[in-house]
């Protein structure tokens, strides 16, 4: 099976690399750096401590907490970073910069990873969530490099999907030093997949540190805004930004005053999702127009990378996307965090764990469409007391399951 892997992987490469020539048509990035990808990178000129990958954007956020932590405790440029994609790559450079290395993840090709591993020689590596790599894998296995699982999970959808080669996927983690899983549930369901060595680890997200100038920025916004009723819908997909103008269009009807920042996931979205506004005959001020004026208009884009806290921190409720569309959801803890009352669609596969916490603290509240979100908003921004008891149930809650970063780390010194 892992040959058969191999050789499928070795004939779509043309296929892939032509993915990533038409992606360039939106994303230029994506035309860019194609040597890290093959494993051609300028080898550090001490081995690697740690080596860290997280696929994109979230996986990036999310393992900015244990990153840090660990540049604390090897120093500067003795850290890698792989990323995916070229927004988790340009989330990387703008949260660490020089304080760690950073490439792409090379393709899992046998002579290619051979080539990146012999020529950064990283001491133990990290994998965040569920990226499984047969040929990395068993690269850094033969070379007794241990390799740890983090954050690891493991929905029901998934579970399905590589049950049908358990066996392969059993040898894939049967090549892992620890899979520590978020819940038990994850765990378990990588126990069935073959996994020998399985922990409960919680979740890292709960570790999530909020930068001050994120916080500040938000405050800044929150006074242009003047006091008007604010609601976030964060990280939207195609489809659900449409949903949002439409929720926000009866919203206003309720509470003229009201003001929608909107915040697509993608970047390369941006210019779409602003003329999507104007068509629907919004006012509307991009981020990277304002320079700190009043805000006046109906809807605030978010056309900006690693702002979303302070975008959080301006709104009073907050829409959590890929949730309307079947994405599968994004990190509904980060609002959560700073004390905003929670909404989010029924596609939350991606963060069952999370949706259920929040859900049975009553920090958050699940919609079905555009006109259930416009009765919850409309709820929530017309009864202070009401936001500030799910706001602060939810603070709670994020802080009631903090640790899993000291027991990552833990879990790291005895491997």
């Amino acid at each position: 099976m892992r040959l058969l892997y191999s050789c499928l992987l070795y004939l779509i490469t043309p296929l892939v690399l032509l993915r990533l020539w038409w992606k360039g048509f939106d994303l230029p990035a994506y035309r860019c750096r194609w040597g890290e990808r093959f494993g051609f990178v300028e080898a550090p000129s001490q081995p690697v401590e740690a080596w860290v990958h997280a696929v994109s954007v979230g996986e990036s956020l999310a393992a900015l907490p244990l990153i840090r932590a660990l540049v604390a405790r090897h120093g500067e440029g003795r850290v890698l970073v792989t990323t995916m994609t070229p927004t988790g790559s340009q989330r990387v450079s703008e949260a660490l910069g020089p304080q760690v290395l950073h490439t792409y993840l090379p393709y899992d090709l046998p002579d290619v990873v051979a080539r990146y591993i012999e020529r950064m020689r990283p001491r133990r590596v990290v994998v965040m969530e569920t990226e499984l790599w047969p040929n990395l894998f068993r690269a850094l296995a033969r070379r007794r490099i241990p390799l740890l699982v983090a954050n690891a999970r493991l929905s029901p959808r998934s579970f399905r999907g590589y049950g049908r080669v358990r066996g392969f996927a059993g040898s894939v983690l049967s090549d892992c030093t620890e899979v520590a899983a978020q819940s038990d549930a994850d765990a378990e369901r990588f126990r069935q997949l073959g996994a020998p060595r399985v922990s409960t680890m919680g979740n890292i997200k709960f570790d999530l540190a909020v930068p001050e100038a994120q916080l500040a920025l938000g405050e800044r916004l929150r006074s242009a805004l003047a006091g008007r009723p604010a609601w976030i819908a964060a990280s939207t997909h195609e489809g659900e930004e449409e949903a949002a103008l439409a929720a926000h269009r009866a919203l206003r009807g309720q509470i003229p005053e009201a003001v929608l920042i909107l915040v697509p996931r993608h970047p390369q979205r941006f210019d779409a999702v602003a003329k999507l506004v104007a068509k629907q005959g919004y006012g509307c001020i991009r981020r990277s127009a304002w320079n700190g004026e009043a805000i006046t208009v109906e809807v605030l884009l978010g056309d900006s990378m690693g702002e979303m806290f302070a975008y959080f921190a301006a709104a009073d409720v907050a829409f959590v996307g890929g949730s309307l569309v079947p994405v599968g959801g994004h990190n509904v803890l980060e609002p959560a965090a700073l004390g905003l009352p929670v909404l989010f669609g029924p596609q939350m596969h991606n963060f069952i764990a999370a949706r259920d916490l929040l859900l049975d603290e009553h920090a958050a509240e699940q919609v079905i469409d555009a006109g259930q979100l416009v009765d919850a908003l409309a709820r929530l921004l017309c009864d202070d007391v009401l936001r500030g008891t799910m706001g602060e149930a939810g603070r709670h809650a994020v802080a009631a399951n903090r640790g899993a970063l000291q027991k990552l780390l833990a879990l790291l010194d005895r491997a």
